[in-house]
């Protein structure tokens, strides 16, 4: 089987997709999935995959209390042209798998193998869901809308996620910690409105570059003045924008930056606190601004029992010494944390570092030069299998 995950893995890297619309991914894992026994349905917004399988394990006849798990693969790719060299390299112009989720979406297919041939194990049913759209496009609140979690015709017990790593590691390492796992995310997108004019005489214009510039530094000042340094937020500003011509000074000015946070507490005091400051200081110059805060995607919470069990899970199957507590969370965000607001679970990070790269200086995820290495892919496919047969089986009356 590892040479078919192995294969579907670089097919899926070859021919990148981006965002909630993957016809090409989406067919590869229906015929992956093709006479297998799931109940397979298609999303009607997106080109996600459903996959149910029914267990006749346990008690098979008390399908009413029959439990059921979730796991969670996400498809999409990234918009960054590859550069890593690697023979299965995409071949879409200005798309890449620099994220993994080729790798994901592989070892779900390969645990979707697994445990249909262990059927009669299941002591209740399994829900696979392969989501389009994580980068940015809230995939997976998508899915949740058009009723993931009631696929199995009963809430899942639990959910679990992996996502691999490039970096941050040794290779084949698994980290995860309890409670927040990675930050929440924000997005703020600010137009200054001012008046433009001659270079030469700004006095007689209303100069919206400096105003902008002025609010890229306060809002680093308030990120260290107004939130406690053991609650960390982190405010990037990756966009600013302005005029056409050095000697002109134009109408407006914009800048977008993303906002992570680490508590709801600090995520409600940034959604007020962000546009009193942006607007207080273009009106200070005699300007106005359009401020726009939108909260994207919350806090990735583990819960702390499941987080215990998966944990035992990889201890079990891997080896104690593989897993690895995450002192802190991340401060990436993932829109698998709406699945674990609603439903108890654990997400989990594996390094695909390939062997012998000193995790140090391998690229980071969504850089054009990360390389995921194959090797895992047997492994998450097992834990992945594992996660499932083994949760079913703990909440068996």
């Amino acid at each position: 089987m590892a040479g078919d995950i192995g294969d579907l893995r670089h097919r899926l890297h070859r021919e990148p997709e981006i965002g909630l619309d993957l016809p090409r991914t989406q067919e590869k894992v229906l015929a992956a999935l093709d006479g297998l026994g799931y109940e397979v349905s298609t999303g009607t917004d997106t080109t996600s995959v459903t996959a149910v399988l029914r267990g006749t394990g346990g008690d098979a006849g008390s399908t009413g209390e029959r439990p059921v798990v979730l796991l969670r693969g996400d498809m999409d790719a990234l918009p960054v042209q590859e550069k890593t060299g690697v023979h299965y390299a995409s071949r879409i112009e200005g798309a890449m798998h620099a994220c993994g989720h080729d790798l994901h979406t592989s070892m779900l297919v390969g645990a979707a193998n697994l445990l249909a041939a262990r059927r009669d194990q299941l002591a209740g049913d399994v829900v696979l869901m392969f989501q389009p759209g994580e980068e940015g496009f809230d995939g997976a609140g998508v899915m949740l809308r058009e009723g993931v979690l009631d696929a199995a015709g009963r809430r899942p017990e639990a959910a679990y996620g992996l996502h691999v790593m490039s970096s941050m590691a040794n290779a084949g390492a698994v980290m995860s910690r309890s409670g927040a796992v990675m930050s929440s995310s924000d997005g703020l997108f600010v137009t200054v409105h001012g008046a433009g004019g001659h270079g030469s005489a700004p006095f007689a214009a209303k100069d919206p570059v400096t105003v902008a510039a002025e609010m890229v530094m306060a809002l680093q000042s308030m990120v260290t003045r107004q939130f406690d340094v053991f609650d960390p937020v982190v405010v990037t500003v990756g966009v600013l924008q302005a005029g056409t011509k050095r000697n002109v000074i134009p109408e407006t000015a914009r800048l977008e930056a993303t906002i992570r946070s680490f508590s709801p507490e600090a995520k409600a005091r940034l959604k007020a606190s962000v546009p009193r400051l942006l607007e207080s200081i273009a009106a200070g110059h005699g300007l106005s601004a359009t401020v726009e805060y939108c909260e994207e995607y919350p806090l990735t919470v583990n819960d702390g029992t499941e987080s215990a069990f998966a944990r035992r899970a990889v201890d079990e199957l891997l080896g104690a010494e593989r897993y690895r507590e995450l002192a802190n969370p991340l401060a990436g965000s993932e829109d698998f944390s709406r699945v674990l607001a609603e439903v108890p679970g654990a997400f989990l990070f594996l390094s695909a570092v390939p062997d012998g790269t000193d995790h140090a200086d391998a690229a980071y995820n969504h850089s054009p030069y990360a390389v995921f290495d194959d090797a895992v892919l047997p492994e998450g496919t097992a834990l992945y299998a594992r996660l499932a047969l083994e949760r079913l089986a703990a909440a068996r009356p």
